[in-house]
């Protein structure tokens, strides 16, 4: 079945099985505790596909000034797709073993400078087949330089200037300030308020149906992504939400790429603990 030319965000196994032309399987697990992607890959992956690897390929060096997880520089993510065999005109879908929040960062870049790529809608949960240990091998594709759209990204002036509603995909413990275990100050940005993009998902790890999502969508205060800033420790897991309002058709809002790993590491800066208030 030919490819239509505008995917949707998220996509089903079988999409994938009705799809196979120029489809990569990208396999983008990473961990916050340290544990390696890299070695759960070499475990058992799925068939034929390809391991991105977040440290290397989706991520610049960290910073106070940038926090944990930078957009690498354009330069470093061509370089690294292209070793992959991940070229221009491929279709991506990425997955991981958390239900698409860590894969989401991988699909997040790729739609944003113009490529075809989709979450695969419950993850590593959705295949009942036999695992793979041997690395995929693909031949270097030639995959294109192209810089990150200022338009999609949102800096911490943004953030602070209170004309843009404000959401952080973290959960809700971590927001409210009731712990912390990677950041130097808990709590979240004044005003913000709190989506966790692991309550898009089911006990399955797949996407909740769209009633749902708009239910929790609205009750954040959401109507639209326009003015809409997602952010979480460090831009991974808020590509998630962002994905997931395109998903139900309220546009791409923009992506603070620093998060809290940035915002808490500016000691003038006022931190908010507690639940969220009416960001409405």
């Amino acid at each position: 079945m030919t490819i239509p030319s505008a995917i949707p965000p998220f996509v089903s196994l079988d999409w994938c099985e009705d799809h196979q032309s120029n489809l990569v399987l990208a396999d983008a697990r990473w961990y916050l505790d340290g544990s390696s992607g890299r070695r759960a890959y070499d475990q058992g992956h799925l068939p034929g596909a390809v391991f991105v690897d977040l440290d290397a390929w989706l991520s610049g060096d960290s910073g106070d000034a940038v926090g944990r997880n930078p957009l690498p520089d354009p330069e470093v993510f061509s370089a690294g797709m292209s070793s992959l065999g991940i070229g221009d005109s491929d279709v991506v879908v990425a997955h991981d073993d958390a239900g698409g929040v860590i894969a989401a960062r991988l699909v997040w870049m790729l739609r944003a400078t113009g490529r075809q790529a989709a979450i695969l809608d419950g993850g590593m949960a959705s295949y009942r087949g036999p695992l793979e240990s041997a690395p995929a091998a693909r031949e270097v594709a030639d995959f294109s330089v192209r810089p990150w759209p200022n338009e999609r990204l949102a800096t911490i002036e943004d953030v602070l200037r209170g004309d843009s509603l404000v959401a952080d995909a973290r959960n809700r413990d971590r927001f409210e300030g009731l712990q912390d275990p990677v950041d130097p100050r808990p709590g979240h940005i004044p005003g913000a308020g709190n989506l966790p993009c692991r309550e898009n998902l089911d006990a399955t790890g797949r996407l909740l149906a769209d009633g749902e999502l708009r239910r929790n969508v609205r009750a954040a205060g959401i109507r639209t992504a326009d003015r809409f800033i997602s952010y979480c420790g460090s831009g991974v897991t808020a590509c998630h939400n962002l994905l997931m309002l395109e998903h139900l058709g309220l546009g791409e809002g923009r992506l603070f790429v620093g998060g809290w790993s940035q915002y808490s590491r500016s000691p003038e800066l006022p931190v908010e603990l507690g639940p969220a208030g009416n960001v409405a």
